[in-house]
């Protein structure tokens, strides 16, 4: 680079001036590069035997869990703290497609437009990962709530023009009736109009069939009657290859409280009492034989395992993997 006839001292010299004179002579950038706020697409997959699970999010929303937490709202704020969390929370919507190499199984279909724009990404996390809607064979709801439900149809047309949609007797007979809809308080009606409009495009084309409890609906896919968190909700079990995955749907809400402290329901429950025994018991059994479990609203992916510590539970989130 330098003459070797340059002394170290006059080399060093020479370098020092050189850098001088590029520091001052490129212009420094003017501004930085505009912030974009937003992750990839959504959505994880792994192989469960030789089945495929894909984890769909259908986005995030804030929720105010401090009051609808069934414990002391300062309590929740602190728990919250302790895993550096705020309110609101910001709260995940899960979906789970299988692909069992026969079928295309998506169960729940996320918010659609009903719960603001922040949610209602299910169907583009979908299409990201590979599929698409018309690719779907059946759809297994874990219960009507909106955020559950909503993404089947928009402005009155099925999103999944060929797949059949199944959900517990007790759910459809009860969140479908318009004597319910009538009687249910003013701020309660939009659960039940929700679910009207969701479901009316498969009732009118005859892809709509109820269940009554235990259904197996494909080798390896069985409905589980967890019934409390709404009359009819039900787990999803699946099993390949000697392993198990139970989605859970709404069996769980706020894992930063919730898993240690189980006991503690929240007011979206139709029967707290009921929701809350099927809680310990799935989770008990859960913990017990190593199965992974699947939950709507844990942190995307929303999957783990579970270990038993102390009167709750430890989340152990599933690890990241290719899909190999």
């Amino acid at each position: 680079m330098f003459p070797r006839s340059l002394c170290s001292t006059a080399r060093f010299a020479l370098l020092g001036a050189m850098l001088a004179l590029t520091s001052t002579s490129v212009p420094l950038a003017q501004a930085a590069a505009p912030q974009l706020r937003t992750s990839a697409p959504g959505y994880f997959r792994m192989m469960l035997g030789e089945f495929e699970i894909t984890a769909l999010s259908d986005g995030t929303a804030d929720l105010p869990v401090d009051k609808l937490l069934k414990q002391d709202p300062a309590a929740t704020e602190q728990e919250l703290a302790q895993s550096y969390l705020k309110l609101p929370l910001e709260t995940s919507v899960n979906g789970y497609l299988v692909n069992t190499g026969k079928r295309l199984v998506l169960i729940d279909t996320g918010a659609g437009t009903l719960f603001g724009p922040t949610l209602g990404k299910l169907a583009a996390n979908l299409q990201a990962s590979g599929y698409r809607p018309e690719d779907v064979d059946d759809i297994l709801i874990t219960h009507m709530h909106p955020d559950h439900v909503g993404g089947l149809a928009a402005n009155g047309s099925a999103l999944f023009p060929n797949a059949v949609v199944h959900a517990d007797r007790r759910d459809s007979e009860y969140w479908l009736s318009k004597a319910n809809l009538d009687a249910a308080p003013a701020d309660s009606k939009g659960f039940f109009q929700g679910a009207m409009a969701s479901l009316q495009p498969y009732v009118s084309a005859q892809k709509f069939q109820a269940f009554d409890g235990a259904t197996e609906f494909a080798p390896g896919i069985r409905a589980a009657s967890t019934y409390g968190h709404t009359p009819g909700h039900t787990s999803y079990v699946i099993e390949s290859g000697g392993q198990r995955l139970i989605i859970v749907g709404d069996l769980i809400h706020v894992g930063a409280v919730q898993w240690e402290h189980p006991t503690i329901t929240i007011g979206f429950d139709t029967d707290g009492k009921s929701a809350l025994a099927e809680r310990l018991r799935v989770f008990n059994q859960a913990a017990k034989d190593g199965a992974m479990i699947a939950a709507a609203h844990i942190a995307f992916p929303g999957m783990g395992h579970l270990r038993p510590a102390g009167d709750g539970y430890r989340w152990i989130p599933v690890n990241y993997t290719q899909s190999h």
